[in-house]
């Protein structure tokens, strides 16, 4: 059927149609009735009934019977967990992790939330291995550490008070704080500073510097460096905020699949030292 005011759609044009429809789906907008859609596209009705029914019969969608408003199905998760099963999550972070370990000479990992912690999805040794066993899946505790404080730190205040209220925490070594609002203030603190650092919290042998990884204005994880802090370094890992920052925006690009960006991460990628 034609756009109001238009000629007929191709094929092609319509499923570009009908993937808008489904990047539509936000936190903010969770379902759509069918005169709604096409208010929003600035279609006629029945072109709105057709590109929704046909997602929900794919299972893209899920018709309630009732309200008769469509909401994401579960061809959506099934995709998505086979995505990341596959290495998609990780293969995508490599491409900023990599070039961003060797000019730094640290160790670059990207971390998402799992409940009180934040766990490693992809790492890369740039300046030698951080610890003698691979870091993929490695969790790391909301109390301890710069790596999931870059995450936590960057929630709305009140989801973050509710995740942490009356939790008990472990305690990793002497700087490791466990006090609740002891913690809150830090929250606080890094989140006015842009970025996050820690000396010995969750490995006493260890220093990270991390920034949050944003998505349409909310933490969907962590990028960190890190390194030992044995021996002594020329240089401050703090000297690096800059190019960890503007890696922590090329992975938001590549993630919000912002195509001028994506290439540019492959675009300026170094060349790794022989």
């Amino acid at each position: 059927m034609p756009d109001k005011g238009d000629h007929p759609r191709s094929p092609l044009q319509t499923v570009d149609r009908a993937l808008e429809v489904l990047l539509s789906f936000t936190e903010r907008r969770r379902d759509w009735g069918v005169m709604e859609l096409a208010e929003a596209f600035a279609i006629d009705k029945s072109s709105a009934q057709r590109i929704l029914a046909a997602l929900a019969a794919r299972g893209f969608l899920s018709a309630d019977p009732v309200t008769r408003r469509y909401s994401l199905g579960p061809t959506m998760w099934r995709m998505a967990a086979v995505w990341e099963r596959t290495g998609g999550l990780a293969a995508l972070a490599h491409r900023v992790l990599e070039p961003l370990a060797f000019q730094t000479d640290r160790t670059a990992i990207f971390a998402v939330p799992d409940g009180l912690h934040v766990r490693c999805v992809a790492a890369v040794d740039g300046g030698g291995p951080l610890r003698s066993h691979p870091l993929v899946g490695e969790l790391y505790p909301a109390n301890a550490g710069a790596t999931s404080r870059g995450y936590f730190a960057f929630l709305d205040g009140n989801e973050r008070r509710a995740l942490i209220s009356g939790r008990v925490f472990a305690t990793f070594t002497e700087l490791t704080r466990i006090d609740e609002h002891e913690l809150e203030r830090l929250f606080v603190e890094t989140a006015a500073q842009g970025y996050a650092y820690s000396e010995g919290e969750y490995d006493y042998a260890t220093r990270a510097l991390a920034v949050p990884i944003m998505l349409r204005g909310r933490p969907v994880g962590s990028l960190s460096l890190g390194e030992s802090k044995y021996p002594a370094r020329s240089d401050d890992i703090r000297d690096h905020l800059a190019a960890l920052q503007a890696a922590a925006e090329q992975l938001s690009a590549l993630l919000d699949n912002r195509v001028n960006s994506a290439v540019a991460v492959r675009q300026t990628k170094p060349a790794r030292a022989h």
